[in-house]
């Protein structure tokens, strides 16, 4: 008999798998003869609704689908994108009219109606500024077949950047029948009016989602940038490609079996690097934040004083240096709303950067009256960037003195489960990890986990008067002064209450083969209209 060895037999696997891919990656723009764009995305897609998670998979998905009322531009100023706007002189009453030509995939029209629903849904949502400018709207109507009126109780100076915002939940816009479907249930269809038409029939979750082009769809004249701009496609087909092993997404890579690669392992780009035919390139040049988050709702973070236990034990040296490894690719930062930006602050974060909180860690969980209630960590073993941070917390809070229960599971797991709001022990959880765009964080409007509702907020569901009194002020702040002001009190409050934990800031090159052209960059990447692909 021969022995082969687990090593061994990983390798055979992975090679078979990329034979497959291969095999099936090629086959398929022969057999249609269309222009085909196959990518590995940074996650499976299980999620397709696009308001009912804040999962950037799920946030990609959407771009390809729907289409926005407005945009943003390399500037970060707000375009029109569906509408051109008008606002009354008295700051109240902002008018949106739709451009000719917009149909929705199933044919239909896209009508105001249309657009006031998606909306009203899209206000509803886990997304703290789309909430935040619900707050502020005294109603959303249809005036007509193309005029969208949204009126305000007061002034308010972010309405067209809550709608143009580039993630996490953006306002997409969606066929009323579809946007009528309550915020707590997913979407029955894909049916949207972008760039691309989602191709259910060949959905296979953990396998491929594919999209065509939109032969109906007509780009605004002005050249594609960030969301703003012609949305011009130039293949007939994307293929995502469902692809845990990295090794077998980088063979198929330089193979030339797969076009494009969101997030290569960061040990492995200087072979990427090295290869003539490969581009390794940062889009979104703003980064991530990484971040833990505890669920408030639930022995034992239920209790603040072992929040900030735990808060005390972790440390964003070890978890970076596990997660990305490389120091060029990654910062320290204690700051919530992103080091280098007005709003930058370090208060709080002292023992997160220094990594020197372990000694406190343990005297507070003491002092706190910790049971040794297991503290359950959702661990996502198939995200190449959310791999380290539970295991590497784990390992901390049990320094501490904490009982962790590290439950492994992919991705889109976690993305479904984080939402149960039940005890760990009939399905919930304690702690998860996730990251958001540097862009999404730059203060305590836009920043998505950065909010205090309780029940009705972002998963982990904290519950903070205070901090909603805050926010609420930073929304009328009328100058840079005040609103820095605010965000520095906003940030004592989030740390004193340990609303979540950042880890530290880092960037996330893709990688993509020379034959396409035109990739985007901006603050929501990848896209792929403007994409073109040499044969």
């Amino acid at each position: 008999m021969v022995h082969v060895s687990r090593r061994q037999l990983l390798r055979l696997a992975a090679v078979a798998l990329s034979a497959l891919t291969a095999a099936w990656t090629s086959a398929a723009p022969a057999a249609t003869g269309k222009k085909t764009l196959t990518a590995v995305m940074q996650s499976d897609l299980r999620v397709t609704d696009p308001g009912f998670t804040t999962a950037i998979i799920t946030r990609d998905h959407g771009y390809m689908v729907y289409d926005t009322l407005v945009g943003i531009d390399a500037t970060f100023k707000v375009q029109p994108q569906m509408a051109d706007w008008t606002v009354s002189a008295d700051k109240l009453t902002y008018t949106f009219t739709l451009r000719d030509g917009l149909k929705w995939h199933d044919g239909a029209p896209v009508t105001a109606e249309d657009c006031v629903a998606s909306l009203k849904r899209w206000g509803t949502s886990a997304d703290g500024m789309a909430r935040k400018l619900m707050d502020f709207t005294a109603g959303i109507e249809a005036a007509d077949a193309r005029t969208i009126v949204l009126k305000l109780k007061e002034p308010y100076g972010l309405v067209l950047e809550t709608i143009a915002k580039p993630s996490a939940v953006v306002a997409f816009m969606m066929p009323k029948r579809l946007a009528e479907t309550p915020i707590t249930k997913q979407i029955p269809e894909q049916i949207g009016s972008g760039p691309f038409k989602f191709v259910a029939s060949e959905f296979q979750p953990g396998v491929k989602a594919i999209y065509e082009k939109n032969t109906d769809y007509v780009p605004r004249k002005e050249p594609a940038e960030w969301t703003s701009g012609g949305k011009v496609v130039k293949v007939d087909r994307v293929e995502w490609i469902t692809m845990p092993d990295a090794q077998t997404a980088l063979n198929a890579l330089q193979s030339g079996d797969v076009d494009f690669v969101e997030t290569p392992p960061f040990d492995m780009l200087p072979a990427l690097e090295s290869n003539p035919d490969i581009n390794v390139s940062i889009l979104n040049k703003f980064g991530f934040q990484s971040f833990g988050r505890m669920n408030f709702l639930h022995p034992p973070f239920d209790n603040v004083k072992i929040r900030r236990a735990a808060m005390l034990a972790i440390n964003q040296k070890d978890v970076l240096d596990a997660q990305i490894g490389n120091p060029k690719y990654y910062t320290f930062c204690g700051a919530f709303f992103i080091c280098g930006t007005p709003l930058a602050s370090d208060a709080g974060g002292e023992t997160l950067v220094k990594g020197n909180g372990m000694a406190d860690a343990k005297k507070a969980l003491a002092e706190a009256g910790y049971d040794g209630t297991p503290v359950v960590i959702l661990a996502p073993t198939d995200q190449i960037l959310l791999k380290a941070q539970p295991i590497v917390v784990a390992q901390l809070l049990r320094e501490a003195g904490f009982k962790v229960d590290l439950q492994a599971m992919d991705w889109q797991t976690v993305v479904t489960r984080r939402a149960n709001q039940k005890s760990p022990k009939e399905g919930g959880w304690n702690m998860f990890f996730t990251y958001q765009g540097a862009a999404d964080s730059l203060n305590p409007l836009v920043n998505v986990p950065m909010g205090g509702k309780g029940t009705s907020g972002w998963y982990g569901w904290s519950e903070d008067s205070k901090l909603e009194e805050l926010r609420d002020a930073f929304a009328r702040a009328t100058s840079p002064e005040e609103q820095k002001k605010i965000a520095f009190d906003v940030q004592k409050e989030a740390y004193d209450q340990v609303i979540y934990v950042p880890l530290g800031q880092f960037q996330a090159p893709s990688a993509w083969r020379k034959s396409l052209t035109g990739v985007i960059d901006g603050p929501a990447t990848p896209m792929f209209w403007n994409v073109d692909k040499k044969e």
